[in-house]
């Protein structure tokens, strides 16, 4: 008898419920069912989450190494803390990283169908017009879907497994993510302006990589992070806006705002 696929299954039940907690946690920390500060401990989320201390354990590990959390002086974790300069760098980071995977989508094109679905997505987005007035929830909702799908097919083209791990690292930093506030800022005066550049920066982005110019196509894409700041800018000084970002609550605002 062979228990090798016993053995098997197990470590994937095991992933399995990790991945599970993981999520289930930063949804919790993201969500503000923790503040910046607040200790963390494994029991108490046993009961809560209704899985073993093994998962919550490499989850909260995890979550440490994303900068989620921090290590407490006394042991176990705590919520860290963002200021808006922190933000700002990592905002700026996922625009360094996502230029470089623009770049690299070009220098390592080698067949033109494989922009294929990068222009379907293009052409979908396009497809929401967003003029004279905020869109609707439904279709706005498609949009920043499209959008993910948008940045996230980039960085497949870039083949760069690293790469990728980089950025998901970032990115799930508060208000890092591409569509972090861009929900909130659909009440903002200038959201259409602003949505409208983010379609052209789209367009332009997939005529360079489909022109193979490498250096523009990243210089694009930097260009394009920035949108992220204009429209977090936008919401700080709301706070009925600002609550409606995911993070929000781990934000560590000067008095002056």
């Amino acid at each position: 008898m062979n228990p090798e696929p016993k053995t098997r299954s197990v470590t994937v039940s095991e992933d399995s419920q990790t991945a599970r907690t993981l999520l289930n946690l930063r949804e919790m920390i993201l969500r503000g069912d923790f503040g910046a500060g607040d200790r963390i401990s494994e029991l108490p989320l046993v009961a809560r989450l209704g899985v073993s201390r093994t998962p919550i354990r490499l989850a909260l590990d995890r979550l440490c190494h994303e900068g989620l959390l921090e290590v407490a002086p006394a042991g176990g974790f705590v919520v860290r803390g963002f200021t808006v300069e922190d933000i700002w760098d990592a905002i700026e980071m996922r625009g360094i990283l996502e230029g470089s995977a623009a770049r690299l989508a070009c220098e390592r094109l080698t067949d033109p169908r494989d922009l294929d679905k990068l222009r379907d997505i293009r052409d979908e987005m396009e497809t929401h017009v967003f003029a004279g007035s905020p869109p609707a929830i439904e279709a706005f909702a498609h949009y920043i879907d499209q959008n993910e799908a948008f940045h996230g097919e980039i960085v497949a083209l870039a083949k760069s497994p690293l790469l990728r791990k980089t950025l998901d690292r970032v990115s799930a930093l508060p208000f890092a993510a591409p569509s972090a506030v861009v929900f909130a800022n659909v009440r903002v005066p200038n959201a259409v302006r602003n949505f409208a550049i983010g379609q052209e920066h789209h367009a332009a982005i997939v005529e360079a990589i489909e022109q193979r110019q490498a250096s523009r196509a990243e210089a694009l894409w930097r260009e394009h992070s920035r949108l992220a700041r204009r429209n977090l800018e936008a919401v700080l000084g709301d706070k009925s806006m600002l609550s409606q970002v995911p993070g929000s609550s781990l934000l560590k605002l000067p008095a002056a705002v």
